[in-house]
């Protein structure tokens, strides 16, 4: 059976045009998502370093150019969801009517429901479910993957601080919006960690989605208590904006 990866660009779309897409643009996502399933498919099959990307251009009928036309590198083939995420940060986080926690949890809730959703829509849910965990072995298993994952997460909390600086008025280089800007970006991780542990503990997407977002929800409040005195900074000088 194929089992299709979660399609992270069709999320980012609706973000960005939620009035619609016209065909052009659809049919550019639909190969997009064409390149990355089988991608993903030949990786898991045969290990993503015996994997050419021109072996995969081949098995969509397009030329290796075309692949790195939607993907800048191999690695992003199988990773999206990173940059998908980076958008997300960019346009959700600077929000003024959403705290920077509130903004955070918005974005993974809406991961985690492409995840969950996906997982319903499933002839088979344990094949699907053992997709996800050998998608999992394999991230954690290949150094390219796993370096482009650390830097793919550099990126963001970069992104993340320099939001977090505007919206109080410091510098991105200053201590208290990196280290908010990391701790926001930790979430991830959890809700990984959490999605591995209760994927085979749970009897159905709607159970997996529930108890998932319950533990994020709890890393979260801790957060929510320590960032308030980001917005009433303690450190800021006399008179600076806070």
């Amino acid at each position: 059976m194929s089992t299709r990866t979660v399609d992270w660009t069709a999320l980012r779309r609706r973000e960005e045009e939620p009035a619609g897409e016209g065909l052009r643009e659809r049919k550019k996502r639909q190969l997009r998502q064409r390149l990355s399933d089988t991608a993903t498919e030949m990786f898991l099959e045969r290990g993503f370093d015996a994997v050419r990307v021109a072996e995969i251009a081949e098995a969509c009928g397009v030329s290796e150019k075309t692949v790195f036309n939607h993907f800048p590198t191999k690695e992003s083939l199988v990773l999206d969801l990173g940059a998908s995420t980076l958008d997300s940060l960019r346009t959700v986080l600077p929000d003024p009517a959403r705290s920077p926690v509130e903004a955070v949890l918005e974005i993974l809730s809406a991961e985690l429901a492409a995840l969950t959703s996906w997982l319903a829509a499933q002839q088979d849910p344990a094949e699907a479910k053992a997709a996800l965990l050998r998608f999992a072995a394999l991230t954690r298993s290949t150094p390219s993957l796993r370096a482009y994952h650390h830097d793919m997460t550099d990126q963001q909390v970069t992104v993340a601080a320099e939001i977090l600086a505007h919206r109080t008025g410091t510098t991105p280089d200053a201590p208290e919006p990196r280290i908010a800007a990391s701790a926001l970006l930790a979430l991830w991780p959890l809700q990984f960690q959490s999605l591995h542990r209760h994927l085979n503990r749970t009897e159905t997407p709607e159970q997996l989605y529930d108890e998932v977002t319950a533990d994020v929800r709890r890393a979260a409040r801790l957060l929510d208590t320590g960032l308030r005195s980001l917005w009433e900074p303690p450190w800021s000088e006399p008179g600076a904006p806070g």
